[in-house]
C-alpha cells in the first residue's frame, strides 16, 4: 500500500532533501532525493522535482511514498535459524553450504531468497524490495550474519563496519599449531595474480589485519579465536594460510590432507562465524549475538584437537 506523509515545515529556512532526511531518518537522503526527482514531493500543493529547493517556517509538505519494486528475486521456503529480529534487523545463524546472495549457479536456494519469505515487513532498500545485505559469509563459512530491513539500517550499518567499529569473532580449526600461539597477521589481501577466483597476500593488495588466539591443541590441529580488523574477501583463510596453517577442510587455500583420523570427513573448511556485536541503528543500544558451534565443527574438533 502506498503510503502518503504529510509535514508542515517548523525550520525558518531548510533544503528540501536535507529537511526530509533529517524529518523522516528511515530513508537516507540519496533515497529522497530519487523521489523528490521522481516528483513524489508536492510543496504547498505544487510538485517539486529539485532537491535544492528552499523551504520556509509555514511549508506544508505531501510525500508519497510508493510501493518498494520487485525485483525479480524469488521468495522461497528455506529453513533459517533466526538468533533475532525487529522492525530493523534480523540476524541469522547462517548454515554452512548457503550461499548469501544471488549468484549464478545460484539464483533461488540462497539466504536473500528464504528471507524474503520469511520477512513481511521488509520495508525495501533504495526503492527495491530485498533485503540489506551488509556483510557477507563465504559458502562453507557458518555463523552470525546481520540483515537490514530498511535503508535506515543499511545506513547505519554500513558506517559502522566502514568505521570498524563492530566486532566479528570466529573460530577456526587449523592444520598444525601457530607459533607463537597467538599474535597478529597484517599482511595486504588481494586478488591473486594468476588464479582470478581466488585471493592472495599481494603487495597490490589492500590491507588486512587478523589477530588469532589459540584456544587449543590437538596432535595434528589447533582451534583458534580469530578476530578481524578488517573485512577483505577470504580474508581468515588466506591469512591462515600463508603464515603455513590452513583451515581444515579449506580445499581453496589449503591441501589435500591424508591421513584424516578414522571417522572424520570434512567438506568444507572449519570456520565459524561465532560472535558479533554492534550498535543497533535506531537507538544505538549495543548489542551482541552468539551462533553456538554447528555439529560439523564439534565432530571435527573431537576428533583433530579435543584427542590427546
Amino acid at each position: 500500500m502506498t503510503d502518503t506523509l504529510p509535514f508542515q515545515v517548523q525550520t525558518k529556512e531548510a533544503r528540501l532533501d536535507h529537511y526530509l532526511a533529517v524529518t523522516h531518518p528511515d530513508l537516507s537522503r540519496s533515497r529522497w532525493k530519487q523521489l523528490i526527482e521522481a516528483g513524489h514531493v508536492t510543496l504547498n500543493g505544487t510538485p517539486v522535482t529539485k532537491p535544492r529547493t528552499s523551504l520556509s517556517s509555514g511549508d506544508e509538505l505531501i510525500c508519497t511514498l510508493p510501493d518498494p519494486t520487485p525485483v525479480g528475486l524469488v521468495a522461497v521456503e528455506i529453513p533459517i535459524e533466526i538468533l533475532y529480529e525487529d522492525r530493523d534487523l534480523i540476524v541469522v545463524n547462517k548454515e554452512a553450504g548457503l550461499v548469501t546472495h544471488p549468484a549464478p549457479g545460484h539464483e533461488a536456494d540462497t539466504l536473500v531468497n528464504a528471507l524474503l519469505f520469511h520477512c513481511s515487513d521488509l520495508q525495501g532498500i533504495g526503492g527495491e524490495l530485498r533485503p540489506g545485505i551488509v556483510h557477507r559469509l563465504d559458502k562453507d563459512t557458518s555463523g552470525v550474519l546481520v540483515v537490514a530491513k530498511n535503508e535506515q539500517a543499511v545506513a547505519a550499518l554500513v558506517a559502522q563496519f566502514s568505521a570498524h567499529t563492530t566486532e566479528k569473532e570466529y573460530r577456526a580449526l587449523v592444520w598444525g599449531h601457530p607459533r607463537p600461539p597467538q599474535g597478529t597477521i597484517r599482511e595486504p589481501v588481494g586478488r591473486h595474480p594468476v588464479h582470478r577466483k581466488k585471493m592472495a597476500v599481494t603487495s597490490k593488495g589492500r590491507e588486512a589485519i587478523t589477530r588469532y588466539e589459540t584456544l587449543s591443541k590437538g596432535p595434528l590441529s589447533a582451534e583458534l579465536r580469530v578476530r578481524i580488523e578488517t573485512g577483505r574477501t577470504h580474508q581468515i583463510r588466506v591469512h591462515l594460510s600463508h603464515m603455513g596453517h590452513p583451515i581444515a577442510g579449506d580445499t581453496v587455500y589449503g591441501r589435500a590432507r591424508h591421513g584424516l583420523p578414522e571417522g572424520l570427513e570434512l567438506h568444507r573448511q572449519m570456520l565459524h562465524a561465532h560472535t558479533l556485536k554492534l550498535t543497533h541503528p535506531r537507538d544505538q543500544r549495543p548489542m551482541e549475538f552468539t551462533a553456538p558451534l554447528p555439529p560439523d565443527f564439534l565432530a571435527a574438533r573431537a576428533l583433530l584437537v579435543d584427542v590427546k
